[in-house]
């Protein structure tokens, strides 16, 4: 009897997921992806909450939101001021802060988690929601490294969890990766292609594999350069100029590098290292290591492979 229960319950779940269309969505981490996810999902009509647990962050986060929007404006309704204001409005309407996730995400169809790069607090921020969340609402998190399994492992909801990498800047990004595990199920998935779609940005299917596609192929190319570097087979200067003029990229690899952060870099790859420690791709560098220790990030500190003013 219990295993019928929990059959149709779970029947009943999917139906709902197959029905009905992503239309409130609460946002966990107010720094830059949650806020840029926050704008667009916003500007496309969704309602939507922005969660931290500092109240300055949001109150940042939101002000960014509405000087993005005024850049937008200045672009579409160039002509149009009034309509550029009420544009403007209409868009910050649709947008709320909170520091409390537990008590806005009753109502939500959507859960995405956009803070740090952490799998035991991802995983304790999911845990806790999976016990207010409705039964419908999907979760997913943003992360680029981590395996989607391994956070929704937290949660009695494993067919409702998937995951959706956006790229930085959001509202300039149009690829949206979105993952699904051997858990997630159809409708789930079909649901969150449906949503990218409605954000008006392009969605590839991923499996749960590190680094999903994106960063599974552009990781390895990058620390092969930090390797053709350290080998003197290139200075680094002349593989970026390389790599733009011969392969059209519009960074080289240690321009990227800087602008991505060195120890982000470093952290996806002590990851991988630690999972697939056979694997060359997976090699760590010293370099890059000597960099980060010595806090030379890339642009957010000032100095990476090349210095910054």
């Amino acid at each position: 009897m219990a295993f019928f229960t929990h059959q149709v319950i779970r029947g009943l779940s999917s139906s709902a997921v197959r029905n009905a269309a992503i239309k409130h969505v609460t946002i966990i981490g107010g720094g830059q992806m949650g806020a840029g996810i926050a704008q667009v999902a916003a500007t496309t009509g969704h309602s939507v909450v922005l969660v931290d647990t500092n109240e300055e962050i949001l109150k940042k986060s939101a002000k960014g939101i509405e000087g993005s929007l005024k850049r937008v404006v200045k672009k579409k309704f160039a002509d149009k001021p009034d309509a550029g204001a009420e544009f403007i409005a209409k868009v910050m309407a649709n947008v709320s802060i909170s520091t409390d996730a537990a008590s806005v995400v009753g109502s939500t169809d959507l859960v995405l988690e956009a803070i740090v790069e952490n799998l035991k607090i991802k995983q304790g921020l999911f845990g806790a929601l999976d016990k207010v969340a409705p039964a419908h609402a999907i979760f997913a998190s943003n992360t680029s490294s981590l395996p989607i399994t391994d956070i929704a492992s937290s949660t009695s909801r494993l067919d409702r969890f998937g995951g959706l990498h956006f790229f930085n800047p959001v509202p300039m990004m149009k690829l949206v990766e979105v993952i699904g595990t051997s858990a997630t199920s159809q409708e789930t998935f079909d649901s969150l292609l449906a949503f990218s779609k409605a954000l008006g940005k392009t969605p590839v299917s991923c499996k749960d594999t590190p680094g999903f596609i994106v960063n599974r192929l552009l990781v390895p190319y990058m620390m092969e350069a930090i390797r053709l570097h350290e080998r003197g087979h290139g200075s680094k200067e002349d593989i970026d100029i390389a790599m733009k003029l011969g392969a059209g990229y519009p960074m080289g690899p240690f321009e990227l590098l800087d602008y991505v952060g060195l120890d982000t870099a470093k952290f996806i790859m002590d990851g991988w290292v630690e999972k697939d420690p056979d694997n060359p791709l997976m090699q760590p560098s010293e370099l890059l290591n000597k960099l980060v220790a010595e806090g030379k990030f890339g642009k957010k500190t000032g100095e990476g492979f090349y210095k910054y003013k």
